[in-house]
């Protein structure tokens, strides 16, 4: 079993059930310390190659993922995940894209839908989740 993240460790969101999972922007440079074990990478084109297991969701800078049932599989998995392994779930700023997806685990996780942007802005970043459209897909994301 992987070491899971510290809650010092940068960027680190812990959900109500004990999981934690790290969002970061991958426009800066990786966070000292351990690496993920599996990352989700949520960009309009394909990243990167890194030396962990990633999954790449197209998902354009201030819009929304192009497959809904995509990123519901995609984020189920990192949430189960969440539990045993370090997860990461990075963009470009670390910010939108990513605090929505973690607004979105959140929800898996228990949160209500209505509540879950703002757990991500008071335990991770202020200024999550930036766009109108991104806090309803949040809303409406077990749909």
């Amino acid at each position: 079993m992987t070491e899971l993240w510290k809650p010092s460790d940068a960027g680190v969101l812990r959900l109500p059930s004990g999981r934690a999972v790290r969002g970061r922007g991958l426009r800066r440079p990786l966070p000292d310390g351990p690496t993920p074990a599996y990352g989700v990478y949520l960009l309009g084109k394909r990243p990167p190659e890194v030396p962990w297991e990633a999954r790449w969701l197209r998902w354009p800078d201030f819009r929304l993922p192009s497959s809904h049932a995509d990123t519901q599989a995609a984020l189920g998995e990192a949430w189960a995940r969440a539990g045993v392994e370090r997860v990461e779930i990075a963009c470009g700023g670390g910010r939108g894209r990513t605090g929505t997806a973690l607004a979105c685990l959140a929800v898996l996780d228990g949160v209500p839908a209505d509540r879950a942007v703002d757990f991500v802005r008071r335990h991770y970043d202020a200024r999550a989740v930036e766009t109108p459209w991104q806090r309803r897909y949040v809303r409406r994301f077990s749909d």
